[in-house]
């Protein structure tokens, strides 16, 4: 057997020749995938976006992949949760999610959170890893997770889907706008249209999904630029993208000049509700 050593880490001949297309890029070689394979990424859902998400982290040889999703697998769910099949239906989405990423890439650790993440727990999980990706559909979710990523100072990828509407951000705490610098406050009830009134096309999921492994991935090497400080659109019925830059809010509750959030804050926000006559 081949064995090509990096410090005091070692790569065998299974793992050089699975990872050989990444090795050779000049910004990843050896060291580069032992920082893979030593890191560390929780996804916060297994749906349209944490799919994608999940399959090329695993794929790229990210070494520990936490899950945390407490939904079960739907029909309605598999014409954009791609990490599910038929025959998973009824599934829990971690253990669904789970056999397909070890038949992918048993190099890969599989750590599963089968509950819903609330104030009372999610800064226990979070703390365990190098950057989350927040693949949620709700905001409820959305600021409990980014409030707790900076608290602790973790790297947040943030995806979002409606329709045919996509959107990226990256947050680096302390160095780029956190989420409350462009949303400082939650939508009031009724007010937020959600996927499952809306619809969603679930290509447009994919290529959201990929894009925040791509940008996890880039923040675990610490190469080429992530998306911080912008706030990245794609529309995919005329496939046109626009970038919004975006400032630090001094005045901003979490991480202005005079916070005021210096705990979590949980929150329960109704979407608007599509009534059919």
């Amino acid at each position: 057997m081949y064995i090509q050593k990096w410090g005091d880490e070692m790569l065998n001949d299974n793992q050089l020749s699975r990872y050989s297309k990444q090795i050779i890029l000049n910004d990843i070689g050896v060291e580069g995938q032992q920082k893979l394979l030593n890191s560390k990424v929780l996804v916060v859902g297994s749906g349209g976006l944490g799919s994608p998400a999940l399959y090329y982290l695993a794929a790229s040889g990210v070494g520990t992949i936490g899950i945390a999703d407490f939904d079960r697998v739907g029909l309605s769910n598999l014409q954009r949760q791609i990490l599910h099949f038929t025959e998973d239906i009824g599934k829990r989405k971690v253990d669904s999610a789970e056999e397909k990423l070890n038949r992918l890439n048993p190099d890969v650790k599989i750590i599963k959170y089968t509950f819903r993440l609330d104030d009372q727990n999610i800064e226990d999980i979070i703390k365990e890893y190098d950057v989350v990706v927040d693949c949620t559909d709700n905001f409820t979710a959305r600021y409990l997770i980014s409030d707790c990523c900076y608290l602790l100072k973790k790297p947040l990828v943030e995806g979002a889907v409606v329709g045919f509407i996509g959107t990226l951000m990256t947050i680096i705490p302390d160095v780029s706008p956190c989420y409350r610098c462009l949303n400082h406050l939650p939508p009031q009830d009724g007010t937020v249209p959600s996927c499952a009134d809306e619809g969603i096309l679930g290509a447009v999921a994919g290529i959201i999904g990929t894009m925040q492994a791509l940008e996890a991935i880039k923040i675990l090497l610490g190469v080429g630029e992530v998306l911080t400080g912008r706030l990245w659109f794609f529309d995919g019925l005329t496939m046109e993208i626009e970038e919004i830059t975006l400032d630090r809010s001094e005045d901003c509750q979490l991480c202005g000049v005079n916070p005021v959030i210096k705990e979590l804050v949980s929150y329960e926000i109704k979407c608007k509700r599509k009534i059919i006559e």
